[in-house]
């Protein structure tokens, strides 16, 4: 059984070993944020567990390939361990704070410990203004919203918004979809997890919100799906060479959707997935035939 190191390593051996001239790389996709206009790379990287690390070498040659290609959201909260703390020094120590786009979250209760959270957060990250900083699961988020509101006027952040992983919150996440003043919503989303098609997406796209997708693989779900099955045949009309950046491009293809952030800590991954951002994106016929695929 073929692992997607393996894979992935024999793709690229296969594309060195060609005869035909190295062709100019292509442009990574950007979707605009709807409250300002800005333009944000379609795939981003995650740290989830993977930055959670006290051997931060490896994640040196990540963060730096991630910018190379052309990435710029990087996505971290005081819910992953060492995570903020390893991002701001890699960030600072290759010299890349200027070049990213760093959202974190508040996770507590209460309007001072969320206020004391997040300038531990960005103390951590290195920042003296964060570009987005959501709530994270809803966990007092009219409290910490207030705040962010509040922040967002004096210069302190530039976005806000609200995230969550889940299909049993689509209720309250619709309900501050509707009323509150977002710029952003994280949510769930993937081939294998398309719950959030039915109101959430639509909902933020009538809104004006951007959305950043977390778990597009589903947690992996997505490749466990699609074990010793082969690619299609038509993955070749639509750039893909593996089964991931097909995935994510069935994530980013969806209207709604502005960036995904897949988190890994392998270089070889890192290229795979930011391949998913540049040359074609499925049609809505294309996107039925990526589910299908996956039975």
């Amino acid at each position: 059984m073929m692992t997607r190191r393996e894979a992935v390593t024999l793709l690229a051996a296969a594309a060195a070993g060609s005869a035909a001239p190295a062709a100019s790389p292509r442009p990574m996709l950007k979707r605009r944020i709807p409250s300002s206009g800005e333009e944000l790379p379609a795939i981003g990287l995650g740290t989830w567990q993977t930055f959670d690390t006290t051997q931060s070498a490896p994640l040196e040659e990540v963060l730096r390939t991630f910018v190379q290609l052309g990435g710029r959201v990087v996505d971290s909260s005081p819910m992953y361990g060492r995570s903020e703390t390893v991002l701001g020094d890699l960030a600072a120590k290759l010299g890349l704070q200027a070049k990213l786009f760093v959202a974190t979250k508040v996770w507590t209760s209460g309007k001072q410990a969320g206020i004391a959270q997040m300038n531990d957060s960005m103390r951590k990250l290195r920042v003296e203004k964060l570009d987005l900083m959501q709530v994270h699961n809803l966990v007092d988020a009219h409290a910490h919203l207030a705040t962010l509101a509040a922040w967002k006027k004096e210069g302190r952040i530039r976005y806000l918004g609200i995230t969550h992983y889940t299909q049993g919150a689509y209720d309250a996440v619709a309900r501050y979809l509707a009323k509150q003043p977002l710029d952003f919503l994280q949510i769930n989303y993937s081939v294998i997890e398309r719950e959030a098609e039915q109101r959430i997406l639509p909902l933020a796209k009538e809104r004006g919100v951007a959305v950043i997708v977390n778990r597009p693989f589903g947690e992996g779900s997505a490749f466990r799906a699609v074990r010793n099955k082969p690619l299609p045949a038509f993955a070749r009309e639509l750039d893909c060479t593996s089964w991931a950046q097909l995935f994510l491009k069935f994530v980013i293809s969806h209207p709604a959707v502005t960036c995904a952030i897949p988190a890994t800590s392998k270089v070889e991954h890192l290229r795979d997935n930011m391949a998913a951002g540049r040359g074609r994106l499925p049609n809505e016929q294309e996107r039925k035939r990526i589910a299908e695929a996956i039975g």
